[in-house]
């Protein structure tokens, strides 16, 4: 049986369904994007296309209003589980029913921003509904930079008042977000070849939860990188072992899941390296209980293994650095529902050659706090004799407590659920940050359904909550309507 068989609203399921057969991770938008313009060629809808890629779909409304851009990006973060077998170029998103939820199989759902593209397929196959002269945009690499965002221009789009459907909560309005900044290291390695008698092995740690490295920074979850650091710098002086290479997380904006280092180490020491990681796998389960009940360290022998291992000083500052960056949440404020408003996420790491790299990522509401933090990181780089760079800054999206397209919003929730949404700044990098700033005068909320762990392989969407966003959403198009 189909994992969405019997599903409502059932066009945007179906449209779902299908956009999770298109490859279309960041960057290779071309299938997703020709799917659109058949789509709206197929329904007599007038289209343009940017020089950026991104997608406009026209469809008038009631005679008279004001056109209203309805916008949702047409990437996905392309994360899948270490023994699963999926090629994200060519192999369909395979969809799971599980309980009341929706997810994949060993892979990253695309739900973001997967389900609100099929909110607006569906709105622009729907005949009966009554809305506002609508724009429907479709925008590319969110994920890995807001690119599209960032080329847009008001001669593209001419509506000044915007519904995202990217959020992840379906009671609350999003207002605001998070700015952010890319802070990359780079040490340069003195190598050497491994020492005769001595045996490649790899210590792997696994079955943490990952996740958004906005939406879930807060929730204490492990850093696969920082854990396998800590055993590695804890069994230096009593395993000598050799580092030939230390690689973890894939994404800036995922909290790292998965590591490997590889190790030479002597035959005779193994014995003891077991026992240690068996010590450290209760450690972890002491420490890690009820939020990463499945993490697992693990020695894998006779494994493939550089040539050459990275000389011991080196190796000190890698461990070292690792140590003392930064990870997780930098501060809140406690009086506004504990929302986090600086984080760092220590994101990717990896030996390539004769170079030692890694990847963060800094967030905050205040453009100030991701200067403070990435000039942090950047220090530590330095002091370690590495090289810093830092890029893809994108701006904060600051809130409008007086705006009329939230006055309307709030109105339509109160009418339709007899309660007021909830109203919030998001700790995530949204497009309409982007969007506004470069476009003035844009009036602008945020909406979508309950979809949790998104930008790992446990990402799934609430499957009525994309019923309860639905009948949300034709209701505001209407109120917008003025009807």
């Amino acid at each position: 049986m189909r994992a969405i068989q019997g599903l409502l609203p059932e066009h945007l399921w179906r449209y779902f369904e299908e956009v999770s057969q298109i490859p279309r991770e960041s960057g290779k938008e071309d299938r997703i994007r020709d799917y659109l313009v058949n789509m709206a060629d197929r329904l007599s809808l007038e289209y343009r296309i940017d020089s950026a890629g991104n997608v406009l779909v026209l469809k008038d409304g009631t005679p008279g209003t004001k056109p209203l851009i309805l916008q949702a990006h047409m990437d996905m973060v392309c994360e899948k589980d270490m023994d699963t077998l999926h090629d994200f170029n060519t192999d369909p998103i395979r969809l799971v029913r599980d309980g009341k939820w929706i997810k994949a199989d060993g892979t990253t759902l695309g739900a973001d921003n997967g389900i609100g593209m099929a909110a607006m397929l569906a709105i622009m196959e729907e005949t009966s509904l009554v809305h506002p002269s609508l724009e429907l945009l479709f925008t590319i690499e969110e994920e890995t930079g807001l690119t599209g965002a960032y080329m847009l221009t008001d001669s593209f789009i001419t509506g000044k008042t915007l519904i995202n459907l990217d959020s992840e909560d379906d009671d609350t309005l999003y207002i605001g977000c998070a700015g952010g900044r890319d802070t990359d290291i780079t040490m340069d390695l003195a190598l050497s070849n491994p020492i005769q008698g001595h045996v490649p092995a790899e210590i792997s740690i696994t079955g943490l939860k990952g996740g958004h490295s906005g939406l879930d920074i807060h929730k204490g979850r492990g850093n696969a990188i920082k854990l396998l650091n800590r055993f590695m710098k804890s069994i230096k002086e009593s395993i000598p072992y050799h580092l030939a290479t230390l690689e973890g997380g894939t994404k800036h904006n995922a909290i790292p899941r998965d590591a490997r280092a590889v190790v030479y180490i002597k035959e005779e020491n193994i014995p003891g390296l077991f026992d240690a990681i068996d010590q450290w796998n209760s450690t972890l389960s002491q420490e890690l209980h009820g939020i990463e009940d499945f993490v697992s360290l693990k020695l894998t022998k006779d494994v493939p293994a550089p040539e050459k291992v990275i000389l011991p000083e080196d190796t000190d500052k890698i461990l070292t650095m690792i140590s003392i960056l930064p990870h997780g949440v930098v501060n809140l404020n406690e009086s506004v529902d504990n929302m986090v408003i600086t984080s760092t996420n220590l994101a990717i790491c990896s030996v390539e050659g004769t170079r030692f790299k890694l990847a963060t990522n800094q967030r905050s509401v205040y453009s100030s706090s991701i200067q403070d933090v990435s000039d942090m990181v950047k220090s530590i780089g330095w002091v370690m004799g590495a090289q810093v760079t830092q890029h893809h800054d994108y701006p904060a999206w600051k809130p409008n407590f007086e705006s009329e397209t939230l006055r309307m919003a709030k109105q339509a929730y109160e009418s339709l659920y007899g309660k007021p949404p909830l109203v919030k700044l998001i700790h995530a990098g949204l497009e309409c940050a982007v969007i506004g700033q470069n476009i003035t005068d844009m009036d602008m909320i945020s909406l979508g359904p309950t979809v949790e762990q998104a930008h790992s392989p446990s990402e799934r969407v609430d499957i009525d909550s994309v019923t309860r966003m639905w009948d949300y959403l034709i209701a505001l198009l209407k109120t917008m309507a003025g009807t």
